[in-house]
């Protein structure tokens, strides 16, 4: 690489060139890393993420070209994986606060600044439980919504659920269209979390027959669909 770079003719301070792999470089990365678990900010657990079943690794979303791995071509699929992960949720207010801070403290676009807010992601909203039921009326499950605007549950006609959701597992058998949804889940697997939230696209989905969730507003039934367009935070 460094022959590459000498014979383009760029011009650097070879001495004071920084290797990432040398162990006086990494050793502080490991003491950083440290220093996040010690304090409760790093952490692990399952999570989605871009698999390359030929290259045997994950990929970050930049890796991903129209669904395929930059590396090998081979379709990407979206698989659960324990891996560590920060707790940057936690400073959600702080960041927020400071996006917002008087005009030219943060010299951004205002375009990037809300896609920082989006990223951040911070909701306040109220956590309302589902009664799941089979077509026998017994109530064989709970789901958990969240919703910003309570005041609307007395019009909620349907919920929707991720594909990787595990009530979909554990109602395999109540599932009367099962091999339709399982054939949508596998599709959505296709997809980056950035193609599943991307704004303005076709929604798609399948409903779940076989179950009913009730309103817990109004008592009535309502059905319920799978969409790979909705997003499961694994617990």
């Amino acid at each position: 690489m460094t022959k590459q770079l000498e014979s383009m003719g760029n011009m650097y301070d070879w001495s004071r060139m920084v290797i990432t792999s040398d162990p006086d470089y990494y050793k502080w990365t490991q003491w950083m890393f440290l220093q996040l678990y010690k304090n409760g900010l790093a952490y692990k657990k399952k999570a989605l993420a871009n698999w390359c079943p030929k290259c045997h690794t994950v990929l970050a979303n930049e890796q991903v070209v129209d669904g395929k791995c930059e590396r090998c071509g081979t379709e990407v699929l979206q698989r659960e994986i324990e891996q560590w992960l920060f707790k940057i949720t936690r400073y959600a207010d702080r960041l927020l606060k400071d996006l917002d801070s008087p005009a030219g403290e943060l010299d951004w676009p205002e375009k990037t600044k809300l896609m920082q807010k989006n990223w951040i992601g911070k909701s306040e909203g109220a956590e309302i439980r589902f009664k799941v039921i089979s077509n026998q009326s017994s109530v064989i499950s709970n789901l958990e919504v969240f919703t910003t605007r309570l005041d609307t549950i007395f019009g909620c006609t349907y919920c929707v659920i991720a594909p990787e959701h595990s009530l979909i597992e554990n109602l395999k058998l109540k599932i009367k269209n099962y091999d339709e949804v399982a054939k949508y889940i596998k599709e959505s697997k296709k997809k980056t979390e950035l193609q599943r939230m991307e704004a303005g696209k076709e929604k798609t989905g399948v409903e779940i027959k076989g179950i009913k969730a009730i309103n817990p507003a109004t008592g009535d039934q309502v059905p319920v669909f799978i969409s790979a367009n909705s997003y499961y935070l694994l617990r």
